[in-house]
């Protein structure tokens, strides 16, 4: 009889890890702790339960690297991304999905698949034996994550990672408020009118930015440090760094007009994006947030077109954890001094969804394979996911390591010489490339 795979964690890495060993033919053992012990972000038992976003954000295959990644996902057969389209909802170029029956849909897979045995039960400590992974993500139970710090020998490291309010769609004053994504993107007239937008003028966003940076916010604990990931600051972290800050970043007026007042250049714009498909949430784009929950209430309805919104959920912050994985984990993410175990997701380094799912999808089937007899290589590095696993496993330097979303930046250099000049056209390479990597490696 085949060997178990035991994978800790039923986050986007472990659910992708559990389909893709069972697709191979080796039993797995699903341990999730929730909803026995609940954490501070989830609100359900289901798995890849979505706690902030509900975006994988940019679909765009041909010249965005997250787009490239769903592109391989999809071609090896992912789970995350065939529910993500079933439960998909317009927002423009990016993948937005219903986020509660999008889990449900993920879970439903998984407990009906023959060879996923799912154990509803915290695991507090490494295991001595058997074939593991670790996707526990970034909210590890302060036991394991302990386990993890003994057996390794070294901190893990943490930072902050904040989540966004979500809006009654129908408190939103659609008098000053409308309807449109950003450059008109969309194939359809639903995904160009996918995200609603809040408009401000100069005087507006002065005072608005003035109410963020004296509202009350989280303290740490003594002895944690705010080591937040760049790509979800807190929206008051981001205007400390100046007042405009914002302005150039999610609060940013381009490609939008006013639908009310066109002749009206906004001075900053604050949108929303549906996050259910029957249209009756929608999530500040870019507003995570540390703020105390009184706080938040008074400096949203500064926003003009919330004055008088209902929020289904304020934001929050919690620690996130990861480990050092370019010194602790081998090219096939075993951990080095413990090779029976691998490690997946968020909590090897790695930023996003899609990024966690596509590290699960691939130690997933290397485990199977070595479960099997055999050793599945990592994915060349000109391939989204081979540039990801090699960041993790080696390829990032290991002093100054934080969480990385996929980027062309960790892709093997394009040659200049060609003929091919500007951006799009260089991104368009990369993928054209990739693409021919990865397909040829999983025919071999």
């Amino acid at each position: 009889m085949t060997e178990p795979l035991h994978i800790i964690g039923g986050g986007m890495a472990g659910s992708e890890a559990a389909w893709a060993a069972a697709n191979m033919g080796v039993p797995v053992v699903l341990h999730e702790m929730r909803p026995k012990v609940a954490t501070f972000a989830h609100r359900t038992g289901h798995f890849a339960e979505m706690v902030c976003s509900n975006s994988f954000r940019s679909d765009d295959h041909e010249r965005n690297a997250v787009g490239l990644l769903h592109w391989e996902m999809r071609a090896a057969g992912g789970l995350v991304m065939a529910m993500a389209e079933r439960h998909r909802l317009p927002a423009g170029g990016a993948l937005a999905v219903d986020r509660d029956p999008f889990a449900a849909a993920v879970t439903e897979r998984l407990r009906a698949h023959p060879l996923i045995f799912v154990e509803n039960q915290e695991v507090d400590a490494l295991p001595s034996s058997g074939n593991w992974i670790v996707a526990t993500g970034p909210l590890t139970s302060p036991a394991l994550a302990e386990s993890i710090r003994q057996a390794t020998g070294a901190e893990a490291l943490a930072f902050f990672d904040a989540i966004a309010p979500i809006v009654y769609a129908e408190t939103i004053d659609m008098s000053v408020a409308w309807r449109q994504s950003r450059y008109d993107k969309g194939e359809t007239e639903e995904e160009q009118r996918a995200y609603i937008n809040c408009p401000m003028d100069k005087a507006q966003y002065e005072t608005f930015i003035d109410a963020l940076l004296a509202a009350e916010k989280t303290e740490f604990r003594e002895g944690e440090t705010a080591g937040y990931f760049d790509g979800c600051l807190p929206i008051e972290v981001m205007a400390e760094r100046g007042r405009e800050t914002l302005r150039h970043g999610p609060m940013k007026p381009v490609g939008l007009t006013n639908a009310h007042r066109p002749e009206v250049k906004p001075h900053a714009v604050v949108q929303l994006r549906r996050d259910n498909a029957l249209g009756t949430l929608y999530n500040i784009v870019g507003f995570q947030t540390k703020m105390k929950y009184g706080a938040q209430t008074s400096v949203f309805k500064l926003i003009p077109g919330l004055e008088d919104a209902s929020f289904a959920r304020l934001g929050g912050i919690h620690r996130n954890t990861f480990i050092n994985s370019p010194t602790l984990l081998d090219s096939q993410m075993r951990l080095k001094s413990r090779p029976h175990i691998r490690f997946a997701g968020q909590i090897t380094g790695v930023e996003g969804y899609v990024e966690s799912a596509a590290m699960g999808l691939l130690a997933g089937r290397m485990a199977a394979a070595e479960i099997l007899g055999r050793m599945v290589s990592p994915p060349p590095p000109e391939t989204a996911m081979g540039a990801l696993v090699t960041h993790i496993t080696g390829g990032a330097e290991a002093k100054s390591f934080q969480p990385m979303n996929v980027n062309f930046g960790l892709f093997p250099p394009i040659d200049a010489k060609g003929g091919r000049k500007g951006r799009k056209d260089r991104y368009k390479a990369y993928t054209d490339r990739a693409k021919q990597a990865f397909t040829a490696w999983l025919a071999g």
